[in-house]
């Protein structure tokens, strides 16, 4: 049986999100033909296939200091405005952090929304709002709600045969799992650092005692000794359980997969240039995965943006280096390989920083305003979407919910977040429980 586990982290809340793969039940339904219809036509309208688009989203677990990153005030009393200081980007009029000297550069291939919002500053539901458009009502360490890379593995599927369509890197990461849509729409993770010398993908390896003509042969008689309990099958479980195991098996008995992970087909001077720390590979290796055929990888984003103390010592000499070079590269690359109509880069987390800086030199969680990054995708760069007011607070000019960002993100793929499915109960749920794409976006 395969298992894929993702390892223990904690955030303030002393949550523990160490998860395993759990088999459930298949939602009903799926895309109808006038639906897939109308997106194909869209898709031809933007000028691209939507079955060539691919997401890379960076999850900056704990909540980025937007007022120190993206969306600064230096006119704002000084226990507000903090020791950063904005400097001028390639965009005339848009400044972002002096500890972001790399993204200022490429700003003209970069869209920032400065006005996202939500309510909810606990971090598994500010997590499950902001990674599935959600709100929970209850505090939770696990999906109750799909996440959207699910979603799109679930409407989508890979791009490639022989591929997983939903990757987590460098591990399973939080609250990115299927819940009602079933075991089968779970991320593949590959549970190791692509920065280490010893990188190898879990579970893409047969056992040394077993061959493939072996393998073949349990599968067939796994086949015809599960029958009886496929027509028994009320719920949809075992045909989810089925699903999952020919995903596997495809990906164990295909080159594809493996060459796809193989970090060592990249030069040296390439991952120079990503960083060589756990985010820059993974970006890196994400680049790969998208190029090669997977639909949408979630990045974690190394740990330590929970900024309750030392926000600024934590930020310019640990967190914003690494994330600065790593997400510049990323736009680079995929911009020097012609990626850029077809691959959406997204950086954000479940909520900003509070403006007022804490007697510990630190910043509180804060949902009323934080800062979103759009990059590729066919997307309108070069821009700053909405404004906050002048200690960062709250959106002043467009404010963007967790629907608003992430319908956006969905209309890229040409999956429609109006789509149905049905939970457990048989209760309709939409992918989306509201939202619309960011039209200056598009």
């Amino acid at each position: 049986m395969l298992n894929f586990f993702g390892r223990s982290n904690r955030t303030c809340d002393g949550v523990s999100r160490r998860e395993m793969l759990r088999v459930g039940s298949l939602a009903l339904g799926g895309l109808s033909l006038p639906e897939m219809l109308r997106l194909r036509s869209e898709a031809r309208a933007a000028g691209r296939s939507t079955n060539d688009t691919s997401v890379i989203l960076i999850w900056q677990a704990g909540g980025p200091s937007h007022i120190d990153m993206y969306d600064l005030k230096p006119e704002a009393p000084v226990e507000f405005r903090g020791e950063f200081k904005p400097i001028a980007t390639n965009v005339n009029g848009i400044e972002i952090s002096e500890h972001l000297p790399l993204q200022s550069e490429i700003m003209d291939k970069i869209a920032i929304v400065r006005s996202a919002t939500h309510t909810n500053p606990g971090h598994g539901m500010g997590s499950q709002w902001m990674l599935t458009g959600w709100q929970p009502t209850i505090e939770v360490n696990d999906n109750i709600y799909p996440s959207t890379g699910s979603v799109v593995s679930r409407l989508r599927g890979p791009r490639v045969a022989g591929l997983p369509a939903y990757v987590t890197l460098p591990r399973q990461t939080p609250f990115n799992k299927a819940a009602y849509l079933g075991a089968s729409y779970n991320p593949f993770t590959p549970d190791s650092d692509p920065n280490t010398d010893n990188f190898e993908v879990r579970n893409l390896k047969l056992p040394g005692r077993v061959d493939e003509n072996r393998l073949h042969r349990r599968r067939d008689l796994l086949s015809s000794v599960d029958q009886l309990r496929r027509d028994l099958d009320k719920e949809g479980t075992i045909r989810g359980l089925d699903k999952f195991y020919a995903d596997a098996l495809e990906m164990v008995t295909s080159d594809k997969a493996i060459k796809a992970f193989d970090m060592k087909q990249e030069d040296a001077k390439l991952r120079d240039e990503y960083g060589r720390n756990d985010l820059g590979q993974s970006c890196l290796l994400a680049r790969r995965l998208v190029e090669a055929g997977v639909t949408f990888v979630t990045i974690q984003a190394g740990g330590g943006w929970d900024t309750h103390a030392n926000n600024f010592t934590e930020l310019k000499g640990k967190l914003l280096p690494k994330y600065d070079q790593a997400v510049t590269a990323l736009i680079n690359d995929i911009h020097r390989r012609g990626l850029n109509e077809n691959v959406l880069v997204m950086a954000m987390g479940e909520f900003g920083r509070t403006p007022r800086i804490n007697p510990g030199a630190g910043r509180d969680h804060w949902p009323g305003a934080m800062s979103v990054l759009f990059a590729g995708g066919g997307l309108k760069t070069g821009q700053v979407i909405g404004s906050t007011d002048r200690r960062a607070e709250y959106p002043t000019a467009r404010p963007c919910s967790p629907g608003t960002v992430l319908s956006t993100m969905y209309h890229v793929l040409g999956v429609d977040y109006r789509h149905v499915f049905f939970d457990q109960a048989k209760r309709p749920m939409p992918v989306l429980a509201e939202g619309a794409p960011i039209s200056e976006l598009i």
